[in-house]
């Protein structure tokens, strides 16, 4: 069901300063931010051959990202992002093997446009899940 690693997203206290890291200590090409108000975030994607890091800074006091920061105030890896082909399939396919989709089940547009959802951690290792279609 699931297809490739879209991203791996780490929440960051200060996104400018990430950027700069990934840009100039480790020769990363970085985008420029783009803030997200619909998901409370401001992003950079970091891409790599096969792969991207997704860098989130919170946007405003009820980013829900911000209580991630407060318990990890230097940051950290916040979740991994699958590509699925059909995100509606993928929804009523876990659904039916017992997972938890978060909020309100229905797909909203994520950072690239495109249909995402998220997967509680506890029914996946620990780590959050976000599906993404492609």
């Amino acid at each position: 069901m699931i297809g490739r690693l879209n991203h791996v997203a780490i929440v960051v206290p200060d996104l400018a300063a990430a950027s700069a890291v990934y840009r100039e200590t480790l020769g990363a090409r970085v985008s420029a931010p783009q803030a997200l108000p619909a998901h409370g975030v401001t992003v950079v994607f970091v891409e790599l051959p096969n792969t991207k890091i997704e860098l989130l800074e919170p946007l405003g006091d009820a980013s829900p990202v911000r209580g991630f920061l407060d318990r990890n105030p230097a940051g950290g890896i916040h979740h991994l992002c699958y590509e699925v082909d059909d995100i509606i399939a993928a929804r009523e396919r876990l659904r039916s093997e017992g997972a938890r989709v978060l909020g309100d089940g229905e797909p909203r547009l994520g950072a690239h446009d495109k249909p995402v959802l998220f997967l509680h951690p506890k029914d996946f290792c620990g780590t959050l899940v976000e599906l993404e279609q492609v």
